[in-house]
């Protein structure tokens, strides 16, 4: 792949004049365009001008100061990233390489947890509890968070939705009880505020204190407030494997109540006991989109997820927040029922411990102190051999020796399932990651191989070696798909006037490489990248341009 500097005279392109007045800035030329709708690739060239595609088709005769030539290649637009947690990564080095080497080219965060609205106290743990990465917290409201990366410089565009635990937490901080009518009311006037100031909706993460503390009611207040807006409602359930249909249930009430789009983050039938759960939830949802409701969702492409170790342990021992978490289990009594909960499978709360189906299927990949660096990448298991602990008495130890709820990654899903859902035509991708480099303080831990592999693994092992759908297919869920769900315009789709975010890479070379050994490794394949106009990706190399922008929700400066 290369630039080439076009000399041609101006002349006739599908009927349009073409004057010095109206010469293109860049042509993408003799690729097989996907545009995004999912419909059958076709030979064809692509202009831009500035920030803006300016057409699309045939312009074999036609002028721009650059081209590149992308015969042999696919042309896409830039792909949406509906589960990122990018939010410190991009603070830390604002290129987003392993996404930008994927084709990502917007960044959709609120998971749950989003970087905003902040009270003070919040702002002080947000500064206190960082791991690797080190920063000044800057902004208060999630507005000015997007806002501070646009300024500060991101390769990538950016949105997010506005956490319900975060403002759960700002109204009534991490104890086990219900809002009054008004503090509800408080939450209600955030969740406003954010939504004039560009978030997406309302995200939630239903299996972690304090977020499990919050009943269905308050999510159907939060989430009216957003779809007063436009906006949508997104959800880590509160259950991915004993109590599966119970949570999709309330999701799918929530939807209903609210009058809102609703969409599942990474959907998976979690613990082998409930890998023959995923047809009838997929059914399920259907049911629910038949009757009207808009509900959709999103999935990784590995069988391991990826959470903290905390989430091995009962919600209850962590009502009022990680410093409670550590007194209790300082008391005999309570770590000696912690170890019984831990090894009993549940049906009040998501016990991963159990789900895993044995400690050495929990990786631990993420420690703040130094001294405990040195089991990154071992297995529980493993490591409680090393120290001649039961893995279950290890876990606890290490939980209050890191004082942090220690990255980790389970083996929870089934192959057979990811294929199936991959095929579902309302399933769109999100890596659940960060976006990383390898080098400098990202060394520091290992993360989940799909920061650096998700798409690419779609696109290589999924779509082009086991055929598990067209490309064409495989495009659409992730650009136009996620560009609709999210009520995004002017992305998603290569046409005239929407933005000129575009991949273009080699459906025969794509690959992932980040394994979970050795998650540090780029994806291939993708060789250029533009966002917004600009090209932040050139033959496969990163030019160091930072075009990202804020991009903003429907209810942005809406009264």
């Amino acid at each position: 792949m290369k630039w080439i500097h076009w000399l041609t005279a101006i002349t006739l392109v599908s009927g349009c004049q073409l004057s010095s007045d109206n010469k293109f800035g860049l042509i993408i030329r003799n690729g097989m365009i996907y545009d995004g709708n999912g419909k059958k690739p076709y030979k064809g060239d692509i202009a831009i001008n500035a920030d803006t595609i300016a057409y699309v088709g045939d312009l074999s005769g036609a002028y721009a100061r650059n081209v590149i030539d992308a015969k042999g290649m696919a042309i896409a637009p830039g792909f949406i990233n509906m589960l990122s947690w990018a939010n410190e990564s991009l603070i830390q080095d604002g290129r987003s390489q392993g996404d930008i080497k994927q084709g990502i080219t917007l960044e959709v965060m609120g998971e749950g947890e989003s970087m905003g609205p902040l009270s003070p106290s919040m702002k002080n743990e947000m500064e206190q509890y960082q791991t690797a990465v080190k920063y000044k917290v800057e902004w208060t409201t999630l507005g000015e968070y997007l806002n501070y990366l646009q300024k500060k410089g991101v390769s990538c565009n950016v949105a997010s939705f506005v956490g319900a635990t975060t403002v759960r937490r700002y109204i009534i901080g991490e104890d086990n009880r219900e809002p009054s009518p008004a503090e509800l009311d408080s939450m209600r006037q955030l969740v406003a505020q954010s939504m004039k100031e560009g978030a997406l909706g309302v995200g939630s993460s239903l299996i972690y204190p304090p977020a499990f503390f919050a009943k269905t009611d308050e999510l159907v207040a939060l989430c009216e407030e957003a779809a007063r807006y436009g906006g949508s409602y997104i959800s880590h359930m509160r259950s991915e494997g004993t109590q599966l249909y119970e949570a999709l249930e309330e999701l799918i009430t929530i939807a209903r109540r609210a009058h809102i789009h609703a969409e599942v983050y990474h959907l998976k039938a979690a613990g082998k006991s409930n890998w023959t759960k995923i047809d009838s939830v997929i059914r399920r949802i259907e049911r629910a989109r038949a009757e009207g409701l808009d509900i959709t969702a999103n999935m990784y492409n590995y069988i391991a997820g990826g959470t903290g170790l905390t989430a091995c342990l009962p919600p209850s021992l962590q009502d009022g927040g990680f410093g409670k978490l550590r007194s209790r289990l300082h008391d005999p009594a309570i770590r000696k029922q912690t170890i019984r909960d831990m090894n009993t499978p549940a049906t009040t709360w998501e016990n991963f411990y159990a789900a895993a189906g044995s400690p050495d299927r929990i990786l631990l990949v993420g420690f703040r102190q130094d001294s405990l660096k040195k089991y990154i990448g071992k297995s529980l298991g493993e490591i409680a051999r090393l120290r001649n602990r039961q893995p279950d008495e290890t876990a606890l130890d290490l939980i209050l020796e890191d004082s942090s709820r220690i990255e980790s990654i389970y083996f929870l899903m089934d192959e057979a399932n990811i294929k199936k859902q991959q095929q579902i035509p309302w399933m769109s991708f999100g890596s659940d990651e960060g976006s990383y480099t390898p080098e400098g303080v990202f060394l520091q831990f290992n993360c989940h191989p799909r920061a650096y592999g998700n798409f690419a693994r779609l696109l290589g092992k999924y779509v082009r070696d086991e055929k598990v759908m067209p490309l064409e297919e495989a495009i659409r869920k992730l650009t136009k798909l996620p560009a609709t769900n999210l009520r995004i315009e002017r992305r998603g789709v290569l046409k005239e006037g929407n933005y000129a975010d575009v991949v273009v890479f080699d459906p025969a070379a794509i690959q992932d490489h980040a394994t979970f050994d050795k998650p540090h490794q780029f994806a291939t394949g993708v060789t250029h990248v533009l966002v917004n106009g600009v090209v932040v990706l050139k033959d496969g190399e990163h030019t160091g341009a930072k075009p990202g922008r804020f991009v903003k929700g429907a209810g942005f400066n809406k009264q």
